[in-house]
């Protein structure tokens, strides 16, 4: 099950990433926690969200070029340095009691910006470390890591919220960057054959499009996703209204509700370590899917803080399970020429479309209430889930041929 931590540049990879996630996700928490303060708006929570994943939308394709151009580990390097100067401001402007919801809107923005660097490199240099033979456990583990994170830091914000303040949390996150930077100094990728082809900038990225436009079991799979990021998660960004307006929580109380997404997505990724069986995967697939549009549902009719506890390890459960399958089959398929650019198509999708999702879920909040707007987000996936399905067949028999 964790065959991957036996290769000695993953696990130092792994222990900085997840040091890194954890300061990311006490931040995003105390992030959501301030501007709802500041606001009162389920409108600006969702515009936040937007605002954090539209660069990645814009820009992830230009930056899958570079990923398959340029040395990786460089890559995310830089990315964690700006990353940290930016939390570092965020820090000093709270704790200096300047900080303004637009300035805020202002640091999501940049924060996307590097996102759409950073991710793609992140997704495409797991093979690198692992090799293709391991690839599934390798993003299995990885995922492990994300959202072992996303259950501890939450649960860690709501703490340090009430103790050392939001500022404080934010600080945290800056100097959390670090141990990632160092991971990334000490490991030695195998790289593979760079793209250095001769074509322009803009020939290369027509290249990645067209690939996939011609392959019809990403344009499969990559559909799934979409339906995922832009329905599925928007859950999140409605989770700090639910929490205080209907279950009436704190911040500690909010930090440990988001924890529990992030268990059933550390159950999930412990479950899909030691998954080999290609057709298993496609059917986990199918009934995590289905397991995701249910949870929402309920989720909008729960009163109680441990059913909703409950629902959300299964809605974490479905939305880790659908993802890590997806990825890995695609990485499993994809010629390492393309790698960077296929990933970076898939963040697009994965991260991209996330912002009009946080838009369509403020707005339906804002407008109808938290209950309504999550009960129709769970049935449009439900709908399109419903349509996608049997193409599932075709994806099927692709990955057996």
């Amino acid at each position: 099950m964790f065959s991957s931590f036996s290769i000695r540049d993953f696990r130092i990879y792994w222990i900085g990433m997840f040091v890194s996630m954890c300061g990311t996700w006490i931040q995003v928490m105390a992030q959501s926690w301030l501007v709802f303060e500041l606001s009162r708006s389920s409108f600006l929570l969702g515009l936040v969200g937007f605002l954090s994943s539209l660069p990645v939308f814009l820009f992830s394709l230009f930056s899958g070029v570079l990923v398959d151009r340029i040395n990786k580990k460089i890559l995310l390097i830089f990315a964690q340095v700006v990353a940290m100067l930016l939390a570092f401001l965020l820090a000093v402007f709270t704790q200096l009691n300047i900080v303004t919801v637009n300035f805020i809107l202002l640091i999501a923005i940049l924060n996307g910006m590097v996102l759409s660097l950073d991710a793609p490199a992140r997704q495409a240099i797991v093979v690198e470390l692992v090799g293709k033979k391991n690839i599934l456990n390798g993003i299995a583990l990885t995922s492990i890591g994300f959202h072992a994170a996303r259950m501890l830091g939450p649960a860690l914000a709501g703490i340090f919220i009430a103790t050392i303040s939001i500022a404080g949390c934010f600080y945290i996150n800056a100097i959390s960057f670090l141990a990632f930077i160092v991971a990334l100094l000490m490991i030695k990728p195998q790289s593979p054959r760079r793209n250095n082809s001769d074509l322009r900038f803009m020939d290369d990225l027509k290249g990645g499009i067209n690939f996939i436009r011609h392959n019809r079991i990403y344009l499969i799979l990559i559909s799934i996703v979409a339906v995922v990021s832009l329905f599925g998660l928007s859950y999140m960004i409605l989770l700090p209204v639910f929490a205080k307006e209907v279950l009436n929580l704190d911040a500690k109380g909010f930090g440990l509700l988001m924890s529990f997404s992030g268990l059933g997505s550390l159950l999930a990724g412990l479950a899909l370590a030691g998954l080999k069986d290609s057709h298993k995967k496609i059917q986990f697939m199918i009934f995590a899917l289905y397991l995701l549009t249910f949870g929402l549902v309920f989720l909008a009719v729960s009163d109680s803080f441990i059913v909703s506890a409950v629902i959300l390890v299964l809605i974490g459960f479905s939305i880790l399970t659908s993802s890590v399958i997806i990825n890995s089959m695609i990485q499993t398929m994809v010629p390492d020429e393309f790698r960077g650019r296929m990933m970076s198509i898939y963040v697009l999708t994965f991260a991209g479309t996330a912002p009009f999702g946080s838009i369509i879920a403020g707005s339906l909040a804002q407008m109808s209430g938290v209950r309504i707007a999550l009960g129709t987000i769970g049935f449009i996936c439900f709908v399109l889930f419903l349509l996608l399905t049997p193409l599932l067949k075709t994806a099927k028999a692709s990955l057996s041929s």
